[in-house]
């Protein structure tokens, strides 16, 4: 019986390998989720409407991951993660539960020139095609890491603005602050957060001077506002380098860093993003 007992629990462990690093997550954030098995393919997770893969963990031996984005406007309930992979054959399904619950972020009041807050024809046409242009970098999907290093924050400066507080533009609700701000007056080095390749960088309406570097794997992070660019498209950056200055280019009240993340197209908080990137190394 003893023995049966021992079979049955060796078993469960091998069968049971999905784990996930937070029942809870706040809108906005992201999930981590790892298999650590011998001999498995094609895994995939289910979240609502969303379907990832997972990668293999370069940092760790038999370990796929697989970095879960919760959109700011999720609904607020308990889900189910599936997640799905072929061992022996056979698919294998798991789950686990995950409650996304409200992040309370705050609110701000900004004013901004009528010339840059009303739209025209031709302001509209811009921003439509450069939000497109955005959009399809971020929803592609790169099989490769292109990092090795813990991700670093492009400034050590005071954090003027959090990110998910609720934007009023001259007295109308119109969006959420969809990065984190930096103190930086203009003229500032801006770091790269990580390795990767650009791929974005070009003046734009909204953000102006804007740098998007592609770190492999869905994972991008952004520099907005910079009075210069230093790399062109396609140009392979190392973490750390200077990819340019700060500035107040674009729809700003004043100079600062307007520093953002997106994980397989998803907007999310970038200094929670970056927390669970370096998590990777040490699960």
């Amino acid at each position: 019986m003893k023995k049966i007992l021992i079979i049955s629990l060796i078993f469960l462990c091998n069968l049971f390998a999905l784990e996930i690093n937070q029942s809870t997550v706040k809108n906005a954030n992201t999930v981590l989720l790892d298999i650590k098995k011998k001999n498995i393919s094609d895994v995939k997770l289910t979240f609502h409407k969303q379907n990832i893969n997972f990668f293999k963990n370069p940092f760790k031996e038999n370990t796929y991951y697989a970095l879960l984005p919760i959109s700011y406007y999720q609904q607020k309930k308990d889900y189910r993660v599936i997640v799905s992979y072929i061992e022996n054959g056979k698919k294998i399904f798991e789950g686990k539960n995950l409650k996304v619950i409200d992040g309370n972020y705050k609110s701000e009041v900004i004013n901004v020139p009528k010339t840059k807050f009303k739209p025209n024809p031709a302001r509209v046409k811009r921003t439509k095609e450069e939000y497109a242009q955005a959009m399809k970098v971020y929803n592609s999907v790169s099989k490769d890491i292109l990092w090795n290093e813990d991700f670093i924050y492009p400034l050590n400066t005071k954090i003027t603005s959090d990110f998910g507080t609720k934007r009023v533009y001259n007295g109308e609700l119109k969006s959420y602050h969809s990065g984190t701000d930096f103190r930086a007056k203009i003229g500032t080095p801006i770091l790269a957060s990580n390795s990767g390749i650009v791929k974005i960088s070009q003046d734009r309406f909204y953000a102006g001077g804007s740098i998007v570097i592609d770190h492999g794997q869905g994972v991008y992070s952004c520099y907005y506002h910079l009075s210069k660019m230093n790399y062109k498209v396609g140009d392979f950056i190392k973490k750390g380098t200077i990819l340019g200055l700060s500035g107040d280019t674009g729809r700003v009240t004043g100079p600062h860093l307007h520093f953002s993340f997106r994980i397989h197209g998803i907007q999310v908080d970038p200094l929670n993003a970056i927390s669970l990137l370096n998590q990777l190394k040490r699960q």
